[in-house]
């Protein structure tokens, strides 16, 4: 296993050519992401849909969402193995690629009916996740430490124009779909191949040179045999570095709370009554507390320090989920205020926990710890997407609130423990 080296040719880079590099890297992993997003976002509000059809059981009819996060966690790993070896051009690539094939396979499904295979494209869409989870990452790898918050978060920013252009789009997708004469549910998958394959697109003509090789050149870093598997050597930084665990631990935290609870608000409206109109609005009110300020939260974060923000985000989450514990059935102020602050929450969270895992991890491993991180993450979100729905049939969408504040307050010591990690590096590097 080894690194693809920069070409021999090249000079060494100054901070000028990083400085202009990094400008170009952002700008396309933006471009990128916007894209992307579209593609995975489009089927959302029909993948449910055309599961309960296929399966003939509304019971069945989350399973689509939940291959896919599955997909997402899995191909985090697989693909930080391939921008280990060949750099960011060709993992993201790889991964946009994967999830148009998954969405052409979801079409297929529709086509043939058939369940199982509308299953195996929601795991390969899943990857287009993975590609727009690393594009986070790819974005700080030329960034100074100061500016690494406001390099991420704003590649995140970008994932606003496709979650509020996606479901907007359903309405020209059943057209496309009568045009191409496939079942209208599937339309929106068409559409999403296209946006996934325009994203590759960008990335594979863009995205040169590669910015993690850059990095690495820059640094001077032998492009030697790599020792160890992946996973040993991801297991070795964070043992090394335990301010890693610390943030993974963060990321996964908020992210698990925001999916358990996302995912089983529509129910808890439609209990009530709320038509799904005013339950689109709640969950794009949600979607803009995740995504509109987070280059704001990553200039906080720049500024302020990584551990306070994802602090922030914890208390942030124990706020939303109290005003979602306390919201009635229907539709409420109480649920519009929580879900956004449920969005808020995650936001200052991710963005944070992200940054800190792109300061700490070496730059030999660092994909690695990335695609450990994105696992872990991944993983945790479906389980409690799973679970969510069950504590829900059991006792009810307040309940899963209140015992959501469990992964809150994981968040909130993650902070704290950071915090003094950082404390304590910091005197042992004054020595």
């Amino acid at each position: 296993m080894t690194f693809l080296p920069v070409p021999p040719q090249a000079a060494t880079p100054t901070t000028a050519d990083l400085a202009r590099i990094q400008t170009r890297t952002v700008r396309t992993l933006v471009l990128a992401q916007a894209v992307g997003a579209i593609g995975i976002t489009i089927g959302i509000a029909t993948a449910s849909l055309l599961a309960r059809d296929l399966s003939g059981s509304e019971s069945l009819a989350g399973l689509a969402g939940t291959f896919q996060v599955l997909g997402a966690a899995i191909a985090s790993y697989g693909l930080a193995r391939v921008m280990s070896r060949r750099g960011r051009r060709i993992g993201i690539t790889a991964g946009f690629l994967l999830g148009a094939t998954g969405a052409l396979l979801a079409v297929l499904a529709g086509v043939v009916e058939s369940m199982v295979l509308l299953l195996i494209g929601a795991v390969l869409i899943g990857a287009t996740t993975a590609a727009n989870n690393a594009s986070r990452y790819a974005a700080t790898d030329l960034a100074l430490p100061e500016h690494r918050g406001r390099a991420l978060s704003t590649v995140v920013w970008a994932t606003t124009i496709g979650a509020v252009a996606g479901p907007n789009l359903t309405g020209p997708a059943a057209s496309f779909a009568d045009l191409l004469s496939i079942p209208v549910l599937t339309g929106p998958f068409a559409l999403g191949a296209i946006g996934m394959l325009l994203a590759a697109l960008v990335v594979a003509t863009r995205l040169r040179p590669d910015p993690l090789l850059l990095a690495r050149q820059a640094a001077d870093l032998p492009l030697t045999e790599l020792s160890g598997t992946s996973w040993g050597r991801a297991r070795e930084a964070v043992r090394e570095r335990p301010v890693l665990a610390v943030a993974i631990i963060g990321l996964a935290g908020a992210h698990a709370a925001m999916v358990g609870v996302m995912t089983m608000t529509p129910i808890h409206m439609e209990h009530g009554g709320a038509e799904l109109r005013i339950i689109g609005v709640v969950i794009s009110v949600h979607v803009l507390g995740m995504f509109a300020f987070s280059p704001l939260v990553g200039i906080l974060s720049d500024r302020l320090g990584r551990a306070p923000i994802l602090g922030a985000g914890g208390v942030v989450l124990l706020a939303s989920l109290g005003l979602c514990a306390a919201a009635p059935e229907g539709t409420s102020w109480q649920i519009f205020s929580g879900l956004f602050l449920l969005g808020l929450g995650w936001s200052l969270a991710t963005v944070s926990a992200s940054t800190m895992v792109a300061d700490h991890a070496p730059l030999e491993a660092r994909t690695d710890v990335q695609g450990m991180a994105d696992l872990v993450m991944g993983v945790t979100a479906a389980s409690a997407g799973g679970l969510a729905g069950l504590v829900v049939g059991l006792a009810g969408y307040p309940v899963l609130a209140l015992l959501t504040t469990v992964l809150a307050l994981g968040v909130v010591g993650a902070a704290v423990r950071a915090a003094a990690l950082t404390r304590m590096q910091g005197r042992v590097g004054a020595l």
